[in-house]
């Protein structure tokens, strides 16, 4: 039997729960059905040697399948989603569609996404991240016009749920303090849409049940 594991933090601030990137590793897990389990480590373990061996940069998560160890949450996604047609379609055509959005995501849309998520919460008060922040935020409205503009009326990005739509919402989700998404309805209910299915439910509900139980 296949044995994989996802490292996670065992404490992060309370504004990083259910944002924490072994999120997007648990729900790709649950749509595909595969079992799993966590290995929960201190942010003073992410500095060891022994883990820097398997993520370089001291992140989570790290991704362990049958001996073999991957790092960066989008790769895992896609390993995962290989063995899964809800996360990656057999036709050739939707398939390469699927991985156009993963890459979107986390290139086109998450990189400036992620610049705004600093700002606030770590700089909010210092005159550079003021003066910084209105242009951020422009950018990001272009983006996720873009984004909902090819979404249309579709339920998915190209029709059916795929790891595309999975690591989107991931990436939409780094906005929840700001109004950003619901200025675009479109993206608030795919949003929603994404966060209502069940494998997101029990991804999300295991990260938080873990953090909290280690601050207990």
């Amino acid at each position: 039997m296949t044995k994989r594991t996802v490292t996670a933090f065992k404490w992060v601030p309370p504004f990083a729960k259910g944002l924490v990137r072994d999120l997007r590793v648990r729900w790709a897990l649950e749509e595909a059905g595969l079992p799993y389990d966590v290995r929960l480590i201190s942010h003073e373990e992410k500095e060891s040697p022994e883990y820097r061996a398997l993520q370089p940069f001291a992140q989570v998560p790290v991704y362990i399948e049958d001996g073999v160890d991957l790092f960066e949450s989008g790769a895992i996604v896609l390993n995962i989603a290989e063995q899964s047609e809800t996360l990656l379609p057999k036709d050739p055509k939707a398939r390469i569609k699927a991985i156009s959005w993963m890459f979107a995501a986390l290139n086109s849309v998450e990189g400036v996404v992620q610049q705004l998520a600093t700002i606030d919460l770590f700089y909010p008060n210092e005159a550079w991240a003021k003066e910084r922040r209105p242009e951020v935020v422009t950018m990001i409205e272009r983006r996720l016009a873009a984004v909902a503009d090819r979404l249309g009326d579709k339920d998915y990005l190209e029709g059916s749920f795929s790891a595309g739509d999975l690591l989107m919402a991931t990436v939409l989700r780094i906005l929840r303090h700001t109004d950003l998404v619901a200025g675009q309805p479109k993206l608030a209910a795919y949003l929603a849409r994404c966060e209502a299915r069940p494998a997101f439910q029990k991804a999300l509900a295991g990260q938080l049940a873990d953090l909290d139980e280690e601050a207990a």
